[in-house]
């Protein structure tokens, strides 16, 4: 990586993680499982714990979590599962992994997530299609509307699926998000709050949900002195090496927490005065995001012509990172034959909004330097 480089958002250590990856070495269990990825699996359950008692499994990514949830759910083809359009591909490329029938659903303009509403007319215009599962996101780290959305599923039967890749250490009523659904994936990718360098897990409080995930995640190999397989399985697990560094992640994951929320904090006092700019925000009390990215909108009508480009172009030109929201899926050429459901707010969302650099390991200089090169935009 460029030195001089400000990144959206980049792995910050804390310190513990070669004593975990050095345990990996000096025991030779430079594979698969071990004691590490026990260990992170037991550390993982006990964060997302509260009143309920959950269990994960740890695997290379949390596109693998979604891909293995849609498997123990018996998702088969022409099964339609009802997805977030407003989000990362790692959230539907798994249904076609399956060959089920992806239905894409709006955004509400509060935490700009899945819509109820929008979901529930999804699901009686399908009249009456085997609709096997819904998948909201927790978006850049904000709590969708479970109370809403889980509300829809039961009065359907229908079972949740919870992206909550973006959305470690964030909460709705106190409760963790990843502990709303009958499954929910973690990610533990480079660029997020926590990382593993990449890496992933699936949790849930049913453990025969867990113990079918690990199953499935080892090629799934019968009990038998040789190998035989029954079903198809895969290559998911987690390596033992890359599960040290994610023991150490864990034991910094509250201050990382709050470290991301400075971030947007600081921001929304530089924007403080300025038309035009709104933020992705928690839409009461009952949120906590851990405001894993700090997303902006920008209104040119407010802002004298200002728009999201214009600033993306700036900052990129001064070697400081920024993207916009996520093209909806919906929108994009993979899926256009693909139903949406929705007014379209996640399209203007994408057509406005921009992530800002949002590292906990920014610096009070990093910060000098992004608002020194905002001024030139919005001439403050």
């Amino acid at each position: 990586m460029k030195s001089n480089k400000i990144w959206l958002s980049s792995p910050h250590m804390g310190g513990s993680e070669k004593k975990y990856v050095a345990e990996a070495f000096a025991s030779n269990w430079i594979a698969p499982l071990g004691a590490n990825v026990t260990e992170f699996e037991n550390d993982i359950s006990q964060y997302i714990s509260r009143e309920v008692s959950f269990q994960s499994a740890a695997l290379i990514s949390g596109t693998a979590a979604i891909h293995l949830a849609l498997r123990i759910l018996d998702i088969q083809r022409n099964d339609y599962v009802l997805v977030q359009s407003f989000t990362f591909c790692g959230t539907s490329n798994p249904v076609y992994y399956e060959g089920a029938q992806i239905v894409f659903i709006d955004s509400e303009p509060d935490t700009w997530n899945m819509c109820p509403v929008a979901l529930e007319k999804a699901i009686l215009s399908l009249n009456g299609n085997p609709i096997r599962a819904i998948m909201p996101v927790h978006l850049y780290g904000m709590p969708a509307k479970m109370d809403e959305i889980n509300a829809v599923a039961v009065k359907y039967g229908i079972p949740v699926i919870e992206d909550a890749a973006e959305a470690l250490g964030s909460k709705y009523k106190n409760k963790s998000c990843g502990t709303f659904g009958d499954m929910a994936a973690l990610s533990f990718n480079g660029n997020k709050i926590i990382t593993t360098s990449g890496g992933g897990a699936l949790a849930s409080s049913n453990a025969a949900y867990i113990e079918q995930a690990r199953f499935l995640a080892t090629q799934a190999r019968d009990e038998a002195p040789h190998y035989q397989h029954s079903q198809i399985g895969y290559n998911y697990r987690m390596s033992n090496v890359v599960a040290g560094i994610g023991r150490g992640q864990m034991e910094v994951l509250d201050l990382r927490v709050q470290q991301r929320r400075a971030n947007n904090l600081r921001y929304r006092k530089y924007f403080e005065g300025i038309d035009g700019i709104r933020f992705q925000t928690e839409p009461s009390e009952l949120y906590f995001s851990n405001y894993w990215l700090t997303c902006i909108l920008i209104n040119p009508e407010e802002t004298g012509g200002i728009d999201r480009e214009q600033v993306r172009l700036i900052l990129q030109k001064n070697d400081i990172d920024s993207r916009p929201l996520w093209k909806p899926m919906h929108m994009q050429p993979v899926h256009s034959d693909a139903k949406f459901f929705g007014e379209g707010i996640c399209e203007k969302l994408f057509e406005q909004g921009l992530c800002l650099p949002s590292g906990s390991n920014l610096t009070d200089e990093d910060f000098e330097r992004i608002f020194s090169v905002l001024n030139t935009i919005f001439k403050k």
